[in-house]
């Protein structure tokens, strides 16, 4: 995808500082380029709801049970997303760890069943990523790590989408207020970010993403090497952005990339956090 079409999903995107300009069209317009798919996995989440540092949040596990914590940076679909609990569920299973899914989006949630009915001029991305952006929302993250910090013996980081970025920032050598981060398709992430990582790094990659563009593919392979921390980069080929969380499970491609994607994220926490 080229650099317009990226624009109309998100505005357009300065990778040195993660600036958005405001999307010309006001609207995602084409479901063809976007790539924001909104499908629905089955099951019902089974985890509660609680405050964490004044912070709506979704936690899965037994918060009593594990000196460990992952904190699940969500993407733009947020913390009520069954797809986002339902993982979250099984990360929480899988890694022994309490997982905690905060709402950064003070409230506002993005339907997705607009987005699967493909209702674009219903749905005011520019102006959600206006309200939510980094510079209003970082603030927020800092303080639920920060309280996350103070309870477990250690804490992850995991973020799809708008998580990436905001990962990335937890784990960088001027907060590190986590132990390992894993990012899925991370949107908003700048060159700096990467520049600062000091946590091991996980980064799972689908070949077609507009967001996490080849140029920041190519720098974060030629960066992070040089930064002396563990660093995982996996490519998933044929799927877009978004396939982690939101694929389609009855399609096999995309069954694939949320199994392996899944798989990958557990033995990378599991792999740091208890160590």
């Amino acid at each position: 995808m080229n650099s317009d079409m990226q624009a109309t999903l998100y505005g357009d995107i300065d990778t040195e500082s993660g600036y958005i300009s405001p999307n010309p069209l006001g609207t995602l317009r084409n479901p063809s380029i976007s790539n924001a798919s909104g499908f629905e996995w089955d099951g019902t989440p089974t985890g509660q709801t609680g405050k964490l540092a004044n912070t709506d949040i979704y936690i899965a596990g037994d918060s009593t049970a594990s000196d460990i914590a992952i904190l699940f940076i969500a993407d733009m679909f947020g913390w009520t997303f069954k797809n986002n609990r339902l993982l979250a569920d099984q990360i929480a299973r899988e890694v022994g760890a309490t997982v905690y899914l905060p709402d950064f989006f003070a409230g506002e949630v993005i339907d997705s069943e607009l987005i699967a009915n493909e209702q674009w001029d219903k749905v005011d991305l520019a102006g959600f990523m206006s309200r939510h952006g980094r510079q209003v929302r970082e603030s927020e993250i800092f303080e639920c790590a920060k309280a996350l910090r103070q309870q477990y013996k250690k804490l992850g980081a995991v973020g799809h989408c708008y998580g990436g970025w905001a990962s990335f920032r937890l784990g960088a050598k001027s907060t590190k207020l986590v132990d390992v981060i894993s990012v899925g398709h991370p949107s908003l992430l700048t060159k700096e970010d990467i520049d600062g990582i000091a946590v091991p790094v996980q980064v799972l990659a689908p070949e077609i993403d507009p967001v996490y563009s080849p140029e920041l593919k190519l720098y974060t392979f030629q960066t992070v090497p040089t930064l002396g921390v563990p660093f995982d980069y996996q490519h998933f080929p044929g799927v877009v952005h978004g396939c982690l969380v939101r694929g389609d499970e009855t399609k096999s491609g995309e069954r694939l990339a949320m199994i392996r994607g899944k798989n990958a994220l557990v033995a990378w926490m599991s792999q740091f956090l208890k160590e």
